[in-house]
């Protein structure tokens, strides 16, 4: 086979060894290696990164929906965006451990809102049908919505974009900020139907913006702790399942009893419970992301002196705070390659925390991936 290369940022698209030695060739799009690989052929992939068959799938059956109510409902699709104001910082700060390629965040947003949303929409129709709309409230929609949110991040394992903990929970994140804006969108368009548009906003817009993916953390930090610990991926990621089902169907079931009930204690008590589960999960999140911070701060040196980083790289890379303000002072084009760097060395630094040998195998496609990252940003 011929000896993996080092692709410089200049050359222009096209088939090269892979570097990763998963296949012969591998795909490079210009910019970035990408996930299509070649075992003898010669054609081009027949799609972007940010996309995939599945996706395109649902993209297909989702967005005649979409420009439907755009062009019929255009406040609710606009206020079906408004959530993100309070979302999209969140999950940039959470990104910032491991940060992920844009393309990948976009296949996995888009894994939300079209195979999701698509097949959960579905499923919910027919329960609701059967069996009435409390059920599948409060049934249905916890067990195929966090099943189809949870095979968004298992797909993102599949594609090798998931190394650790904080992966595990950024993928979950994005998945459900996906599926939470075409829901939001369907439900702020059937409440305005019924002169209940204003309620319905501020429930879902502005008290409960986190609820999709404070329900799918729990998935993703299964899957994440699976992958960090070289455990069974089925087995963990059934626990986090589990997790979400629960935590989601006891929110939806206490708004089903709030409203059939007329129990005006119900709604209350129902959001101390959606606090108590946001103060849990954000308690987890920053112990785990301290607990990643201070792991790749620690194994920055052993990183550089084994794959040849100069000392200034290391100062700046070594240092949070110091990374952070490095980053700051650079043109906003030239960051995404200083991200790249950093989130080779953290897939490094994850591969190295691992129990057992070093996979030789998966730290040479890293060291690779290192390399040309390294070699984009210090010739711009």
């Amino acid at each position: 086979m011929t000896e993996p290369v080092v692709v410089p940022a200049q050359t222009a698209p096209g088939w090269y060894p892979d570097p990763w030695s998963v296949a012969p060739w591998r795909w490079w799009d210009g910019n970035y290696w990408t996930a299509h690989v070649n075992y003898g052929d010669d054609h081009k992939p027949r799609l972007p990164s940010w996309l995939s068959v599945p996706v395109l799938i649902g993209l297909i059956l989702t967005t005649p929906l979409v420009i439907f109510l755009a062009f019929t409902q255009i406040t609710p699709v606009l206020l079906g965006l408004v959530p993100l104001v309070f979302v999209l910082p969140a999950m940039a700060w959470l990104d910032r451990v491991e940060p992920e390629p844009r393309t990948s965040r976009i296949h996995a947003v888009l894994w939300g809102g079209t195979i999701a949303g698509v097949v959960s929409g579905f499923v919910n129709t027919i329960v609701g049908v059967r069996f009435g709309d409390a059920v599948a409230a409060a049934v249905s929609a916890p067990l195929i919505e966090e099943a189809m949110k949870g095979l968004g991040i298992y797909w993102a394992v599949r594609r090798r974009e998931i190394d650790g903990v904080m992966d595990g929970i950024v993928y979950a994140g994005w998945v459900a900020v996906g599926f939470a804006v075409i829901e939001d969108m369907l439900y702020f368009a059937n409440a305005a139907a019924a002169d209940m548009l204003v309620g319905v906003f501020v429930l879902r817009a502005i008290f409960t913006p986190f609820a999709h993916p404070l329900f799918t953390l729990w998935i993703g930090l299964a899957i994440g702790l699976a992958v960090a610990r070289n455990q069974s991926l089925f087995l963990n990621a059934l626990w986090g399942y589990g997790v979400a089902v629960v935590s989601h169907a006891a929110w939806n079931g206490s708004l089903v009893y709030a409203e059939q009930s007329g129990n005006e204690i119900a709604i209350p008590l129902a959001a101390l419970c959606f606090f108590l589960l946001f103060v849990a999960a954000v308690t987890t999140v920053i112990v785990l992301r301290r607990r990643e911070q201070k792991r790749f701060q620690q194994a920055v040196p052993m990183l550089a002196a084994r794959h040849g980083m100069s000392t200034e790289e290391v100062q700046t890379f070594g240092h949070w705070s110091t990374m952070l303000s490095a980053r700051r002072r650079l043109p906003r084009p030239t960051r995404s390659r200083f991200d790249a760097v950093h989130a080779a060395l953290a897939r490094l630094a994850l591969l190295h925390s691992r129990p057992g040998p070093v996979d030789q195998v998966a730290e040479q496609r890293l060291a690779h991936q290192l390399q040309e990252a390294r070699t984009r940003y210090l010739t711009t």
